[in-house]
């Protein structure tokens, strides 16, 4: 299957060299080049792309507006793609909200190459950028310099008590295999669970499923 990629970045060069790394790859298109956040909305409507790489800082449009457009419910196009944050920084007070916007992790503008078409290949594949211990750090630096307003979610309670206990560890940084030796279970069943708890909770991926946990009180931010 080719996934097409779709490149939003005001700096040509930069689309550019991405394009070029792109396309040399097997299995991976460059389906569009945007210069900003209002013609990234316009051309992931029209061309439809599984990836979009998305500068956080672009004219017109910023890249997070343009996610929330993109992954919110009028999205007209068939399928739903999946973000992946461009940042110049690798400590940016934009990228927590980027997460909560429904990106799929970030990726620094100056990552080697093979990073690069990793991070398109998994994000594509259905799972998150970020390792789950990376995650939760990052969530915390930025979440823990933001007002605490909990927010309730009545679809918690439509979980079990053992896929609660998942979605805790999932918001501590635990991987699949450190929740199963933590709750003394199967690493399959543990990706059963796991499975559950998305679908459950209409989340993307395990990034939002840690800021759900943080958001909703179950994890604090120095737990």
């Amino acid at each position: 299957m080719t996934i097409n990629v779709l490149i939003a970045d005001d700096q040509a060069m930069v689309r550019a060299g991405f394009a070029a790394l792109l396309g040399a790859h097997e299995g991976i298109r460059v389906a569009g080049q945007a210069a900003d956040g209002a013609e990234a909305v316009a051309l992931s409507a029209r061309l439809d792309p599984d990836v979009i790489l998305m500068d956080v800082r672009m004219p017109e449009l910023d890249g997070i507006e343009a996610t929330r457009r993109i992954l919110g419910p009028s999205y007209p196009a068939a399928h739903v793609p999946r973000i992946i944050m461009l940042t110049t920084f690798d400590i940016d007070d934009y990228v927590y909200d980027a997460l909560e916007a429904g990106a799929s992790g970030f990726l620094l503008k100056d990552a080697l190459p093979e990073e690069l078409v990793h991070a398109v290949r998994v994000v594509a594949g259905g799972d998150a950028l970020l390792a789950p211990s990376v995650t939760r750090r990052m969530i915390e630096q930025f979440a823990g310099r933001r007002p605490r307003t909990t927010r309730a979610n009545s679809a918690l309670n439509d979980l079990t008590e053992r896929e609660r206990e998942v979605l805790v560890l999932i918001g501590r940084g635990r991987s699949n295999s450190e929740i199963a030796a933590d709750l003394f279970i199967a690493e399959q069943t543990v990706k059963t669970h796991v499975g559950k708890v998305l679908a459950k909770l209409s989340l993307r991926d395990r990034v939002h499923a840690v800021i759900l946990a943080y958001d909703t009180g179950l994890v604090e931010p120095s737990a």
